[in-house]
């Protein structure tokens, strides 16, 4: 594992690195819009933020006048996911799953009662052609998701939380 590699495990590996990713797919956001939606000091986000740019996870989106001043405003390329990856380890995706697992478990809290809502869980054994085909439509799902995410509280949307994941399992020996 290179040094690139594990900066960006360690940016990603975060629930509130997790979350900015998912605000920043919608829309280009300056450091104070990501603390004022996330609740954090502007120095907190600007942190994050600094790491997130330096692993590569985001990117500069362009520069606004605030008040005299220049306020960077930054964007997650969702649509270059899975291009020109870094090497993904089990070490590093276990990292990712396990903040991941904090930021699902304060999404889960915050889920809106007596809505629709799916669930699924299968450690199971289906034919390669099933897995295939679910692995196309998760991909679908996904991709229909990030294109169509909105800035915050936007006019006509719904605050959603989707997370999905499909991958062969080793077989154990008995």
């Amino acid at each position: 594992m290179t040094d690139d590699d594990i900066r960006e495990l360690r940016a990603v590996a975060h629930p509130i690195r997790l979350r900015i990713l998912s605000l920043l797919t919608g829309t280009a956001m300056s450091a104070a819009e990501v603390a004022r939606e996330l609740d954090l000091t502007h120095a907190n986000a600007s942190y994050h933020l600094r790491l997130l740019l330096e692993s590569g996870s985001i990117v500069e989106a362009g520069e606004e006048r605030i008040r005299g001043g220049v306020a960077k405003r930054y964007r997650y390329p969702h649509e270059d996911r899975g291009k020109d990856r870094r090497l993904v380890t089990t070490e590093s995706r276990v990292a990712e799953v396990r903040a991941l697992a904090q930021e699902l478990e304060r999404r889960v809290r915050q889920r809106k009662r007596n809505t629709p809502s799916q669930l699924s869980d299968l450690d199971g054994w289906v034919p390669p052609e099933v897995a295939d085909r679910v692995r196309e439509l998760l991909m679908e799902a996904s991709v229909l998701m990030h294109d169509h995410n909105r800035p915050p509280r936007s006019p006509g949307t719904v605050h959603v939380s989707a997370t999905s994941w499909i991958f062969e399992m080793t077989r154990k020996a008995r």
